[in-house]
């Protein structure tokens, strides 16, 4: 699945993903007014909403950008129907031809991990069927529960040709008070980048390996040490633009050929609308300003090179 990543990054230009995080006051009020004549004010109405909305986002950007990032909360907020907007978000994104990377960061061991990685990445059996449950294409996976938590993605990354993304480094701002700890005098997230790398050499694809990492924004001398750590390893980048990080801080985590990492944007793309750089768009053309906003990101990160 990396190969196909890289490929369409190259084919597009664009180091960029698409985060589908949609609190409802994110949503302009026609769709949610729509929604809510026919569900009511429900959680039926609610994720009618949250789908219609992306679904808009998804038109208006699918030919500029290579993948999108659903975070699974924004969904499961609303129960089962949100669950049932999610999958239909992955399902329609895939249909247009972009990578789905399910952000639902899971950390967990043995059987429990392997039925993480078996409903978000591979096929479940029941009786003499299989069959895929969310099927994303990628998965951020919490590592701090050491490699029983990692091995079962990994497993069902080779049967499926799938991937995932492990967090190294994150972007927020209490990251630290565990992430930074030294060890033998290396921060923690050093070792947890080395053994990233490890793993990663269980599942190459041809340049780089289908087990990647969450590197934040905010943090772009880390993220120099860490691409240096990871040579092979695809670096998923948040922290862009609602965070604070700035394009200037992105050129670390990128090799010399362009490649290598992956920049996120959440609500800076599917709330551009509400930014005043954006609000000539205005709400019923929300789309269209996220549009913008990603042709903007696009043009923004490629100026690094």
């Amino acid at each position: 699945m990396i190969n196909k990543l890289v490929s369409e990054i190259k084919k597009k230009n664009a180091p960029v993903v698409v985060g589908l995080d949609p609190m409802l006051n994110y949503v302009p009020e026609f769709i949610q007014k729509k929604a809510f004549d026919e569900f009511g004010e429900t959680l039926e109405g609610a994720a009618e909403a949250i789908w219609q909305f992306n679904k808009g986002i998804v038109d208006a950007t699918y030919d500029l950008i290579p993948a999108v990032k659903p975070q699974i909360a924004m969904y499961e907020q609303f129960g089962i129907p949100g669950m049932t907007a999610f999958k239909k978000t992955v399902d329609y994104c895939k249909e247009k031809g972009l990578v789905v990377i399910g952000d639902i960061k899971r950390g967990d061991i043995g059987s429990t991990s392997a039925a993480y990685a078996v409903g978000h990445l591979g096929k479940v059996k029941i009786g003499s069927k299989s069959y895929a449950g969310f099927d994303e294409d990628f998965a951020t996976v919490n590592p701090y529960l050491g490699s029983d938590g990692i091995k079962p993605f990994i497993d069902v990354c080779k049967e499926e040709n799938k991937g995932i993304f492990v967090l190294v480094k994150t972007s927020n701002p209490s990251s630290g008070e565990f992430q930074d700890q030294k060890i033998d005098g290396k921060p923690l997230y050093e070792l947890v980048g080395e053994k990233v790398a490890q793993w990663g050499e269980e599942c190459m694809g041809d340049e780089y390996s289908n087990v990647g990492c969450v590197v934040g924004a905010t943090y772009p001398e880390m993220g120099k040490v860490l691409r240096k750590i990871m040579p092979k390893t695809y670096i998923l980048v948040p922290g862009y633009g609602a965070q604070g990080g700035t394009a200037k801080d992105l050129a670390p985590y990128f090799n010399e050929d362009g490649l290598g990492a992956i920049v996120n944007s959440s609500r800076g793309i599917i709330a551009a609308y509400k930014q005043d750089k954006y609000s000539k768009f205005g709400d019923e053309n929300y789309a269209d300003a996220s549009r913008q906003a990603v042709i903007d990101m696009i043009n923004d990160i490629n100026s690094i090179f």
